[in-house]
């Protein structure tokens, strides 16, 4: 059974940065899937944060993500990464990481919960002013 694992959340203080990673174990190595980020503040939807394209590493991001957050992928380990700068109190949620195997990211859809099959329990991220 595929299974998609997220690590690296945590605490960090207003202009901080951290690090998530995602791994989706079973899925071939070097294949191509749409792998994305998303999270969930309490009492808020789900929202797209960030999605990557493993076949060519095309990658998408949420308006407010660009600029400070940067998604990424070791095709080889079958990990994509979240790197996310200048962090704000508002970007306090858990992240979750989605993916859709052998499946292109479209830019009309990579936002949307329901183009991704598997999911992640997801990490806590607590930005702290």
């Amino acid at each position: 059974q595929v299974q998609v694992v997220e690590s690296g959340g945590g605490s960090v203080q207003a202009g901080g940065s951290l690090r998530l990673s995602c791994a989706a174990s079973l899925y071939p190595t070097y294949s191509s899937n749409c792998m994305g980020w998303f999270r969930q503040a309490p009492g808020k939807e789900r929202e797209g944060v960030a999605a990557i394209w493993t076949g060519a590493g095309s990658t998408y991001y949420a308006d407010f993500a660009k600029g400070r957050f940067t998604i990424s992928q070791d095709n080889a380990k079958n990990f994509v990464y979240l790197q996310m700068n200048s962090l704000e109190a508002e970007d306090t949620a858990m992240y979750f990481c989605a993916a859709s195997p052998f499946t292109r990211c479209r830019l009309e859809t990579w936002y949307l919960r329901s183009a991704y099959r598997d999911w992640g329990q997801g990490t806590q991220v607590t930005v702290s002013s």
